[in-house]
């Protein structure tokens, strides 16, 4: 059974991947884990996609996984794919969905704001409870701050350029929510057209939040890729 390594977004955990790990696992050996500082892990740790990615690395190595196959959600596919341009041997084929590629100071200020603890609490607290819930016992207000940092600087110096894409040979599916307001269509593009071994889907009447992705679309997509 071939395994498929499961990677969740920003400010999110493995506990949001797991309904879509119920669907795959029986086609699948499924795995899930948490990046550093989400899902309850301490905070006191640095928030990069270079720190992503040696947890994604020490993940597959401990595991035995490679070359594995890879789903990463938004901030989790960019992890993957920037360690798979390195590493290209841990890798069988990456799929990711919703994942952010362009990143200038003008976004990553807008996208930060997004992240402002006491904005959330005020305005959306049952988010601010979900938040509080997914990251217990740490602080979700730091993963909130470091996560906004860290998309400072990826908007100052991105860490996955072109030439870096180019490198990348193994089959990637880069797909995308029709209603996703976080991702455009424009940089989504351009990513499926700059890698060399790429295929590209819009799912329909799909927005970027985890919680409303229909799963039978990813799970549907998922096995017609990867199988």
């Amino acid at each position: 059974m071939k395994s498929l390594l499961l990677l969740h977004g920003a400010i999110g955990s493995a506990e949001q991947m797991q309904p879509l790990a119920d669907e795959l696992n029986k086609q699948f050996d499924v795995h899930t884990f948490n990046f550093s500082g989400h899902g309850g892990l301490s905070t006191d740790v640095d928030f990069s996609i270079e720190q992503f990615a040696a947890d994604l690395e020490n993940y597959i190595l401990e595991n035995n996984l490679h070359p594995v196959n890879v789903l990463g959600y938004s901030m989790g596919g960019y992890v993957a794919l920037f360690l798979a341009a390195k590493q290209p041997q841990l890798f069988s084929s990456i799929m990711t969905h919703g994942t952010k590629f362009k990143w200038t100071p003008e976004i990553a200020e807008k996208e930060s704001k997004m992240l402002n603890a006491e904005k959330i609490e005020e305005k959306i607290p049952a988010f601010a409870n979900a938040l509080k819930q997914r990251h217990h016992p740490a602080d979700w207000k730091i993963v909130l701050e470091k996560t906004a940092t860290m998309m400072k600087k990826m908007g100052d110096t991105p860490p996955l350029s072109d030439d870096l894409l180019l490198k990348l040979n193994i089959p990637v599916r880069i797909s995308i929510g029709d209603r996703d307001e976080m991702v455009t269509l424009e940089e989504t593009s351009h990513v499926y057209k700059t890698l060399p071994n790429a295929s590209m889907q819009v799912l329909p009447n799909t927005k970027h939040p985890v919680e409303k992705i229909n799963p039978a679309l990813i799970v549907k997509a998922s096995l017609e890729f990867f199988q």
